[in-house]
């Protein structure tokens, strides 16, 4: 899952021009929404779209967004999980 921390990290700051931020600044364990990177409803959006092109994955419904998006562990804990990925 270490892996696709880092992975996310990167694509998360790529897919929201997140400009002054590093990979370093993204802590896997805080909140996504509305923490410390400032995310919104339209972020979201954009993560969503990210997820679904990148990986195939779709997250079609405002209760498993709000679970999925919980922090950046939470996110790539559902995306390995799909993916049947444990080392991701």
């Amino acid at each position: 899952m270490e892996k696709r921390i880092t992975e996310l990290k990167t694509k998360i700051i790529d897919t929201l021009v997140l400009t002054g931020v590093t990979p370093d600044d993204i802590d896997p364990d805080k909140p996504l929404f509305g923490g410390e990177l400032e995310i919104d409803s339209i972020d979201v959006l954009e993560l969503v779209m990210m997820i679904e092109q990148d990986y195939g994955i779709l997250i079609d419904n405002r209760e498993l967004g709000e679970k999925v998006f919980r922090s950046l562990r939470s996110l790539a804990g559902y995306i390995d999980e799909r993916m049947g990925s444990t080392d991701g």
